[in-house]
């Protein structure tokens, strides 16, 4: 019996669309893309028109040759791969690839941004064609990227060293970052002074509080550049006196944050979970896909998690609102909907916002099904949807000038404030978390009168200086780069990825950092491919993709555009770069002819090699000594890297000893019993032998290094399991 149809990406789709289904419908799996460009040649007929000779990706034959083999068995074909443009492009590589189009077999596009019953049937019922205009951007940009890094990679190899390899938007976030270090290189810091005054109204002299020198008594701002200056202000202040000049009350408004996009959403869980943007978007995908909730069965939890828009659908706008009266009042509702409006030029309002699929499963009722990141993320993501249809907060400020009056008409301005929460709203359920630098504080004020005198306690001279820019984490480099207009939502993630691994870039206490390979070639790229690092030339290249993506800019033109320039650049610069030597010497000595090891870096990261190459081409692996003990034979530990780049300690003693860690070591041993201490998560130290844990202090777990960190307090979190039970 025949059947219909239905191809999706992945088998864990495959699984939740067939339980919704039913038996009168196939589901495959392409799993990813089916065709790509060849990976040993460039793959992109420059001559015509920029054609692309697609092949068949390895280990996808068989796939290929099930979905042919099934689609000859449909009686109609639905192509239910993901609604972006990576998604469109995998249904047409499907169709070309298994040759669909050669039979006379009906195919239906379907588009479903929530996997669940409701949605699946809905697009079933309203069936699409390709849309090529989609497929022409996914193209554009492919080829692009391809043009930029097999163009490209060669001359870094000739002119750097083999196994490097550049990228259009990769370099650019590489730029970023090298340019920030370079701001914080270069920042010279300057001195400045605050000067608080303990005031408190002479009716109430116990209800002490803080205010600030702000300016002259007639508004001139005031610049506290040194400490004979600050003690100049001070000595005037021990004398002044001290009058309430006006009050300010206000209520003020606090709106919630709108749904989670995919930059959003990976800021976030960073900040609040500490999730990697690319383990953000794989427990995302996982919520996406398809989960079995025991009698309910397998069914997708959240939303589309590749989305730049804040849209939400009426319906699941009237289930939240509905949802909020229920479980905390009316109050809690504002009288009309919220609707956020993303005001960014490439956003596609047919797409929604990452919200769950059913406001009622909330997370604590699904608990059981879930792991720990994905009840982590669901629940962020379960919060961020309710909150954003919530009234809002509501604060009573106060903000207060005070006048220190002096003889002779001098004087000084003052200024106090405070903030009250009066009416929680939307943040009983979730609030937003802030950057550092965005975060703000407030002093508590007792009740004060306009002329009314004040007790003078005391002065607070503070010595500051100008901070240098802070690094970027991975959610102020996401944002960064979509105020940039660089990546959309598909790319972040990647991007941050790719960085990494390529060995350019590297995080230290959370902060991203440059490599001196990632600053050597920002610095080749900025000097000979400026428009390839440009931010603005990228932004504007984004945007010729969307326009590409809406049918209005013809995808030719845009490579043919690019390339040219582009290869003029290749020419002149294969002319005029300097070879660079990587090499760096080293104490070590060849084993085999007793020459000099030098220090290489390869595709895998540094290395020993013998200076004597090519006649001797002994390698040994690059070990970072700490100068900390191993715990099991006293031989030294070393920083090593395996076969995923990830970096771990073992034994310098290997393979006699065979201990390792992928915690950082620390050079204290544990108070309790002697043994290693270890950096096990953010802040927290643990011993590796008992059950010892305890926290650094905040200030120096920021320090990259860690040697001679103080622990706080006496009390350890020692014992978790009986603190449980």
């Amino acid at each position: 019996m025949a059947k219909e149809l239905v191809i999706v990406e992945s088998p864990a789709k495959a699984r939740t669309l067939n339980k919704i289904l039913g038996r009168g419908y196939t589901v495959k799996a392409s799993i990813g893309h089916v065709r790509d460009l060849p990976r040993k040649s460039l793959g992109v007929d420059i001559d015509k028109n920029f054609t692309p000779k697609y092949v068949i990706s390895p280990g996808k034959r068989k796939v290929v040759h099930e979905i042919k083999e099934a689609a000859g068995k449909a009686n109609s074909i639905y192509l239910a791969t993901d609604p972006d443009r990576e998604g469109e492009a995998i249904s047409w590589h499907l169709v070309k690839a298994a040759k669909l189009d050669k039979d006379k077999t009906t195919i239906h596009r379907i588009v479903f941004h929530e996997i669940t019953r409701e949605a699946v049937e809905r697009a079933l019922k309203n069936p699409l064609s390709i849309d090529m205009n989609l497929v022409n951007a996914q193209q554009a940009r492919r080829i692009l990227d391809r043009l930029v890094g097999y163009k490209l990679s060669p001359l870094l190899w000739r002119k750097v060293q083999r196994g490097l390899s550049a990228g259009r938007v990769q370099s650019v976030a590489v730029r970023m970052i090298a340019d920030r270090e370079q701001e914080i290189q270069d920042f010279n810091p300057k001195e400045y002074w605050t000067i608080e005054v303990e005031l408190a109204p002479l009716e109430k002299l116990q209800a002490r509080f803080r205010a600030k020198v702000a300016a002259l008594a007639d508004g001139t701002k005031l610049d506290i550049c040194d400490k004979e200056k600050a003690d100049e202000i001070t000595a005037d202040l021990e004398k002044a006196e001290y009058i309430v000049k006006s009050i300010q009350n206000k209520q003020i408004a606090r709106q919630p944050a709108p749904p989670f996009i995919t930059s959003t959403l990976q800021q976030e869980a960073w900040r609040k979970l500490h999730f990697t943007a690319k383990r953000t978007m794989a427990i995302a995908q996982q919520l996406y896909e398809g989960l079995p909730l025991g009698e309910e069965g397998s069914v997708g939890l959240i939303t589309y998690m590749r989305t730049d828009s804040t849209h939400v659908a009426a319906s699941a706008i009237t289930e939240v609102r509905d949802f909020i009266k229920e479980k905390y009042g009316s109050s809690f509702l504002p009288s009309k909907p919220r609707h956020f409006v993303k005001k960014v030029q490439w956003t596609q309002e047919a797409h929604e916002a990452i919200r769950p699929t059913k406001i009622y499963r909330q997370p604590a009722q699904i608990k059981p099904f879930l792991t720990s990141d994905q009840l982590k993320l669901y629940d962020l993501i379960w919060k961020r949807m309710v909150a954003s249809q919530m009234s809002s907060a509501l604060y009573d400020t106060t903000n207060v000038d005070i006048k220190a009056n002096l003889a002779a008409e001098k004087g000084y301005l003052l200024k106090a404030a405070s903030s009250i929460l009066k009416f929680p709203g939307f943040t009983t359920v979730y609030s937003e978390s802030k950057d550092e630098e965005e975060k703000e504080g407030f002093v508590s004020l007792p009740a004060l009168e306009i002329g009314g005198k004040l007790k003078y306690w005391g002065t607070s001279p503070e010595q500051h200086f100008t901070q240098p820019p802070v690094r970027y984490t991975e959610a102020t480099l996401i944002k960064a780069l979509e105020q940039k207009g660089i990546g959309r939502p598909s790319t972040y993630a990647p991007i941050l990825s790719i960085i990494q691994e390529r060995d350019y870039v590297y995080k230290a206490t959370g902060k991203f950092h440059p490599h001196e390979l990632g600053v050597i070639v920002n610095s080749i790229l900025t000097q000979h491919f400026p428009q390839i690092v440009d931010l603005g030339f990228t932004a504007q290249m984004e945007e010729q993709l969307d326009e590409i993506a809406q049918g209005r800019h013809e995808w030719v033109s845009l490579l043919r555009d690019f390339y040219f320039p582009f290869e003029d650049m290749l020419h002149k610069a294969s002319i005029n770069v300097d070879k660079i030597d990587m090499t760096k010497a080293s104490d070590e000595i060849c084993p085999n002819c007793g020459r000099a090891m030098v220090v290489k870096i390869g595709r895998y990261g540094k290395f020993l090699a013998c200076s004597g190459y090519p006649k001797c081409k002994t390698t040994m692996p690059y070990l970072v000594k700490t100068g900390i003990p191993c715990p099991q034979c006293s031989s030294e530990l070393v920083e090593r890297v395996n076969k995923k780049r990830k970096t771990f300690y073992g034994c310098s003693n290997f393979p006699n000893c065979k201990f390792a860690t992928s915690y950082k070591p620390l050079s204290q041993p544990c108070p309790d019993c002697g043994k290693l201490l270890v950096v096990y998560r953010r802040g927290w130290v643990k011993c590796i032998a008992c059950e010892y844990k305890v926290k650094l202090f905040e200030r120096e777990a920021e320090k990259q290094n860690t040697e001679g960190m103080s622990l706080r307090g006496t009390e350890c979190r020692s014992n978790l399991k009986n603190k449980r039970e």
